[in-house]
């Protein structure tokens, strides 16, 4: 299983006050302890610096992500990004742009979102996107 990993789960793994006991926490850990492939992309990587204080904390995260597969999305993952959204709002799901193109990306790429946003469980429901559960 391939993991694209979601702004949620990197946010509670990068928080310095306390560690997070969430099994999505444990599922990335356990992701690189046992060698899978994590992917990101550029939206990700940038949610991320947005939130970040300080050049140091910056360069650390900038570093870690440089390891990491990156995916692209093209013209078809952004139509495909639209579909989705349009599928999901007829059946009264509300969901982002933003989440609708990350989903788009892990379909087309056959990647498991991890996650601890419920618009990824929503849009599960509309699209062929394989969420990780614990």
């Amino acid at each position: 299983m391939t993991l694209f990993v979601d702004t949620s789960v990197w946010s509670l793994v990068l928080r310095r006050d306390a560690p997070s006991t969430r099994p999505e926490v444990d599922r990335l850990r356990v992701a690189f302890e046992d060698g899978e492939t994590v992917v990101t992309t550029g939206l990700i990587l940038q949610e991320l610096l947005q939130g970040i204080s300080g050049p140091r904390m910056r360069e650390s995260l900038e570093q870690r992500f440089a390891v990491l597969p990156f995916i692209f999305p093209d013209r078809e993952d952004h139509v495909r990004a639209a579909d989705f959204h349009s599928s999901a709002r007829r059946k009264g799901i509300q969901i982002g742009t933003v989440d609708a193109l990350l989903a788009a990306l892990c379909v087309r790429h056959e990647l498991t979102m991890l996650s601890t946003d419920a618009d990824f469980t929503h849009l599960k429901r509309v699209t062929g996107l394989a969420v990780w559960s614990p």
